[in-house]
């Protein structure tokens, strides 16, 4: 069983300066110089990227839902749905932008 998680958790992690493109391309992982304290920042980046994916997620179940029970009961419409699964695809990116002000 212990054996199973161990193998679960193997990434492949590549320290490189002039790797081989095929290496970069294979590894999860690329750290460009020999700080080791990358990793971490790079742990911490992607806990950051899967709650911002989920948040999207979410939001995005939550309207459909919303959507598809209003327009069961006949206050909505398609063009209405349209226009939510629009907004939610706007809303989704923006959220997603804050990525951006990420400091590595």
């Amino acid at each position: 069983m212990m054996h199973l998680f161990l193998q679960c958790l193997i990434l492949e992690l590549l320290w490189v300066d002039f790797g081989s493109d095929a290496a970069i391309e294979a590894a999860d992982i690329v750290i460009m110089t020999d700080e080791p304290s990358k990793l971490v920042n790079a742990i911490n980046l992607s806990k950051k990227t899967m709650r911002i994916v989920k948040e999207n997620i979410v939001f995005a179940i939550f309207v459909k839902v919303l959507v598809l029970g209003l327009s069961a009961i006949g206050i909505s419409t398609m063009w209405e749905a349209v226009f939510a699964d629009v907004g939610v695809s706007v809303i989704a990116i923006i959220n997603a932008l804050r990525m951006l002000r990420v400091k590595p």
